[in-house]
């Protein structure tokens, strides 16, 4: 009997774990962000994209009230490349972000580019998922 009362207690935790932590993973609001010219990247931020930008790489950045975002997509072979945000949002645990690397349109550039994205929004105290 204690062997059954055991598995039991086991199944109900599981299946509370599973439901909290699907959870903490649902979308609790849409985050409204700024893209950040370069000019006005602060300067530590622009020394550690330099030393990433050859290859892919993602990371955040935060000072004071702010939380930058940012996404390089590495080193291709012309210019002209855009970065689109389709997904910015809160849940319970964490900020995800997607983004989407889109190709040169018309004419490229002939000389090589490493596109990135550096975002801006209200800072939170919440660790960012790249999808």
């Amino acid at each position: 009997m204690k062997q059954y009362l055991f598995i039991a207690i086991f199944v109900i935790s599981f299946l509370m774990y599973g439901c909290s932590s699907e959870a903490k993973k649902e979308k609790i609001e849409d985050l409204d962000f700024t893209v950040v010219e370069e000019n006005e990247i602060p300067e530590e931020l622009k020394t550690v994209i330099e030393e990433k930008k050859e290859a892919k790489f993602h990371m955040s950045y935060s000072n004071k009230d702010k939380l930058y975002i940012i996404v390089g997509y590495g080193e291709q072979a012309t210019g002209g490349y855009s970065i689109e945000v389709p997904t910015l949002y809160r849940t319970e645990a964490s900020i995800v972000i997607d983004t989407n690397l889109i190709g040169p349109t018309g004419e490229a550039l002939a000389k090589k580019s490493y596109p990135y994205i550096v975002i801006m929004t209200q800072y939170r105290d919440l660790p960012v998922e790249f999808q």
